[in-house]
């Protein structure tokens, strides 16, 4: 059997790692191709000189045990990494504050949490929600998480909060996502309570999450993230190496086609060799615009549902500093939606948030600054040297810590263009649509982030199970 992948990003080179364990009496001959000049699609680890750092995802939820079993399995256990632990700040009203801890998301049970935060009104609106008028809602749909709390708690909870810590994951303002795409807990909460004929309030399906949750334990609590010692090029290499696929860098994949006596699939494109021969099977792990493009002659009725699908583009530049002194001893800062006069949208502290990386640089540190959201893709484009100005002005605004005279040694700016997919209160219903399509088609497969979800875990999860279909169609 002979199986063609386009696209070797997380999703492309799980799917031919699995194609490999799965091929229990199959003869499976499988290439991938690559547009690009590198493996790993929106994973990039760069080589810093005192160390591999991670310019695209940095971090995985440790609490996925599929996702664990999987590097397991793949040797990589011993290259986990946990954070250090140490707390997230929240840049809002000219003010450096906390993050607020519980609720979900950023949005509170009550204004308790986030006080520090909002004006007095907005607390008291807050309180008041669970004697508002029910929200009218119906199990199983969703809409925009940002319209949703803007109508219940105020535009200062959204802007201040759940912009920022959902801006962070999905580039995206929290007007432009889907409660259940991208927050499902809380869907299935109110889900839950419309359900069971209780009044459906925020407030209420907030706190029904946060009594489900189990209680602390005295001794010590697992991190809810994980890293990579060597950042994720520790991953994306072993697949390559493990999969034993074929694969081809810097093809450029313009069409697919099917032959409808034989059963096969024919692709074409730049850099494609002139004797490649058909296929059997084709798994399409690109992002969805170019995904929509590839079905476009194969599974047409898929495609078209695919297109509305938009992309976020942000930028992400990484410095490294001499010196730390001054610097807040905490993990990062997101930065509220509201907040005049700053460029930037968030900073790692990756030299504080993770010790694997402090043990390597000592008293320097080591930043990640990130830029753009959906809708506007001006920062993403703009020279480098006017990003590094922006974080440097940006750091000694918000924490005080004059980065130029810590002195910077090191620079790396990573743009990605379209790297995620907006996962907007339609996204759940276009993937669903896309899915049935392309029953149709056989031997053809689809993965990747805008399929399965944002996050290492969930791309993964949603390749192993289209390398699994594709063997069995």
């Amino acid at each position: 059997m002979r199986i063609a992948i386009v696209g070797a990003g997380l999703a492309g080179l799980t799917t031919a790692y699995e194609l490999r364990q799965a091929q229990s009496g199959h003869d499976v001959h499988v290439d991938v191709f690559e547009a690009s000049d590198r493996i790993g699609g929106k994973l990039f680890t760069v080589p810093f000189n005192d160390g591999p750092v991670d310019l695209g995802a940095e971090a995985f939820l440790a609490r996925r045990e599929d996702a664990l079993e999987f590097f397991a399995d793949l040797g990589l256990e011993q290259s986990l990494v946990e954070p250090s632990g140490k707390s997230s700040l929240v840049y809002s009203a000219d003010t450096l504050d906390n993050l607020p801890r519980g609720g979900v998301m950023g949005i509170p049970s009550s204004s308790a949490p986030i006080t520090h935060l909002i004006s007095a009104d907005t607390a008291a609106r807050i309180d008041a929600e669970k004697d508002a008028e029910a929200i009218d809602w119906t199990p199983g749909e969703d809409r925009s998480i940002g319209k949703l709390v803007r109508e219940r708690y105020g535009d200062e909870v959204v802007d201040r909060v759940v912009s920022s810590l959902l801006g962070g994951v999905y580039s995206c303002l929290a007007d432009d996502l889907g409660i259940r795409a991208t927050v499902p807990q809380l869907a299935e909460a109110l889900d839950g309570l419309a359900e069971a004929g209780e009044k459906v309030t925020l407030s209420g399906a907030v706190s029904k999450i946060e009594q489900s949750r189990p209680a602390p334990t005295d001794g010590p609590s697992k991190p809810v993230f994980n890293a990579f010692s060597g950042g994720y090029a520790e991953l994306y290499e072993t697949l390559a190496e493990k999969s034993e696929a074929d694969i081809h860098l810097d093809t450029f994949v313009s069409g697919i086609s099917f032959d409808t006596k034989t059963q096969q699939y024919t692709i074409t494109g730049q850099g494609i060799p002139g004797d490649t021969e058909p296929y059997d099977r084709v798994v399409v792990a690109t992002p969805a615009p170019t995904t929509a493009r590839l079905l476009a002659k194969v599974a047409p009725e898929a495609a078209e549902a695919l297109r509305p699908v938009k992309l976020a583009s942000s930028a992400v530049v990484g410095l490294k500093f001499d010196s730390d002194e001054g610097l807040p001893d905490a993990s990062g800062v997101l930065i509220a939606a509201d907040q005049p006069g700053v460029h930037a949208k968030a900073f790692t502290f990756s030299s504080k948030k993770w010790p694997h990386i402090k043990d390597r640089i000592g008293q320097g540190a080591l930043i990640r600054v990130s830029f753009g959201r959906f809708g506007d893709d001006s920062l993403a484009r703009e020279e480098e040297d006017t990003l590094v100005d922006y974080a440097l002005d940006d750091l000694l605004t918000i924490t005080g810590f004059d980065a130029r005279a810590a002195g910077v040694s090191e620079i790396y700016t990573q743009r990605w263009f379209g790297g995620l997919p907006r996962f907007d209160e339609h996204h759940l219903a276009t993937v669903a649509t896309v899915r049935e399509k392309i029953t149709a088609q056989p031997g053809l497969e689809v993965t990747g982030a805008w399929a399965g979800g944002v996050g290492v875990p969930a791309v993964i999860a949603d390749a192993r199970a289209a390398a699994n279909r594709i063997l069995s169609s």
